[in-house]
């Protein structure tokens, strides 16, 4: 993906009347319908300003694939996309509010009636560049979590680009049995037993909480998950952190946490054949894979909020009047009107049912 520098997307609310009127896009003539909206509050999606942030295993693919912007020479591995965290907030591009101000200002019309303004926004979105293998690690379940004083997390990982050799490390190897795990690790004679397969850009695969697993080297991976930031080192193949110091592990709480009855599990298979599909459906959210023609958009659901990720081709905004590249990621709230629609050949993942 060359560099390209596209026009922020940007939140705005305001009481309004919205009558039933049909426009049309500037680029493709499609005309679009609005609803009719009485005495409603009207948005526009927000996009944020990413959050950079320093890994031992990252790279400098966020600018080479994505045309982002990355501060020094250090290796970057993740980029903060949407997140409502006390460690960390995210900045809308237009206005500077944080994403903690507008639903504390806005979450009705953000998230739908009755929303809990104190509430965290539920889902955190990242772009991952994994240079070098992640460590062995697991997420607790939430039954876990609550005794180990942590946070559950299930998470859905979508490959936007590998190199020829890039593998994913998911589960165990059919059989293996905890017994033999634990003498692994006092062995450091894990990797036999783990469930390593190659992958190729467009597949994807979901990781609920008690799963083991590690990114192998070579994986640009937009990575959406519960709001958490609990995980679990099992095992560091023997690296060094950025402060030259092998880093910590969490052996004891990672075998409370892993699901030893999960072996091989499958990932969904890549395809740019056009329509819908559900990538992942679980009790934190659900995310879809549209692939589109020009001139196509996207189903409009007034019911929820969403998040749209864009992971190929160019997506455009008729009431922001804005254009969205591949790796864009923006917040559509419920009380959002407008349309989103394909200028050319396009992947879009929205991600909802999360409110």
């Amino acid at each position: 993906m060359e560099h390209v520098t596209s026009r922020v997307g940007y939140y705005h609310a305001e009481p309004c009347q919205v009558p039933q009127l049909q426009r049309k896009s500037p680029e493709t003539g499609t005309p679009h319908w609005w609803p009719k909206m009485e005495n409603a509050t009207r948005m526009h999606l927000i996009e944020f300003v990413p959050i950079f942030q320093q890994r031992v295993w990252g790279g400098r693919q966020l600018a080479e694939k994505l045309g982002r912007a990355l501060p020094g020479n250090e290796p970057i591995g993740e980029s903060w996309e949407i997140v409502d965290r006390p460690e960390a907030q995210s900045v809308c591009s237009r206005t500077g509010k944080t994403l903690r101000e507008l639903l504390e200002t806005d979450g009705n019309a953000i998230m739908g009636p009755g929303h809990d303004p104190e509430r965290p926004f539920p889902i955190l979105v990242k772009w991952l560049d994994c240079r070098d293998r992640l460590s062995l690690q697991v997420h607790p379940p939430a039954t876990v979590a609550k005794r180990l004083g942590g946070e559950p997390k299930t998470e859905c990982w979508y490959l936007a680009d590998t190199t020829p050799n890039a593998a994913l490390i998911v589960g165990l190897r059919r059989g293996v049995t905890r017994q033999q795990f634990e003498q692994a690790i006092e062995e450091e004679t894990l990797e036999p037993l783990l469930h390593r397969f190659p992958v190729q850009p467009g597949e994807s695969i979901l990781l609920e909480s008690g799963r083991l697993h590690a990114i192998d080297a070579g994986n640009l991976i937009l990575e959406i998950q519960q709001n958490s930031d609990t995980t679990y080192r099992v095992y560091d193949w023997g690296r060094k952190g950025l402060d030259g110091k092998p880093r910590q592990l969490h052996v004891e709480q990672s075998l409370q946490s892993i699901d030893f009855t999960d072996f091989e599990p499958a990932i969904t298979p890549a395809s740019e054949a056009p329509g819908e599909i559900t990538l992942a459906e679980c009790a934190e959210f659900r995310i879809r894979r549209f692939n589109l023609a020009a001139g196509q958009q996207i189903p409009a659901d007034r019911t929820q909020a969403m998040i749209f990720s864009v992971v190929r081709g160019e997506m455009y905004s008729g009431d922001a009047g804005a254009r969205y590249r591949s790796g864009t990621n923006l917040l559509a709230p419920r009380a959002w009107t407008g349309f989103i629609e394909a200028l050319t050949d396009s992947t879009v993942l929205v991600t909802d049912r999360f409110g």
